[in-house]
């Protein structure tokens, strides 16, 4: 696979901002691993090596483990998650997934005692960074690993 265009060195501007938002949610409080395995399932449902890969390893950085790692595709069958997580994990395939529902009300209520109103508005704009991530990765073929 070669690599269609370099978007950071075309769309500098475009780029930063980005990153802008990364450097909010990475303050925002919510807990670093579970920003790494929303960002790590977004991009296991879009299909985007690159990412996989680089939050795989970001996951495992902090001390996640092989085992969790490897259930997140099956996280709904796999009892190695907290409520939490798997509250995060419902709303990442949602919001992710809108063509197949647009965020249900029942994905919302089930969501919400896990989360603040605060923690909730993070989540979803982690989502729908990583989401922006992925369809940049994916679209310009950036190399995984590199």
């Amino acid at each position: 696979m070669k690599q269609r265009m370099n978007i950071p060195a075309v769309a500098p501007g475009a780029y930063q901002a980005l990153l802008g938002l990364e450097k909010y949610l990475h303050g925002c409080g919510l807990e670093e691993p579970l920003l790494h395995l929303i960002k790590l399932r977004a991009s296991q449902l879009n299909g985007c090596a690159y990412c996989i890969d680089m939050h795989w390893k970001d996951a495992r950085s902090l001390g996640e483990t092989e085992q969790r790692l490897y259930g997140l595709d099956a996280w709904a069958e796999s009892p190695y998650y907290t409520e939490r997580e798997r509250a995060a994990f419902l709303w990442t395939e949602s919001v992710t997934h809108l063509s197949q529902g647009h965020v249900p009300d029942s994905v919302y209520e089930a969501v919400k005692p896990h989360f603040s109103e605060k923690e909730l508005a993070d989540l979803t704009l982690a989502i729908a960074a990583i989401n922006a991530w992925n369809r940049i990765s994916i679209s310009s073929r950036t190399v995984p690993g590199a």
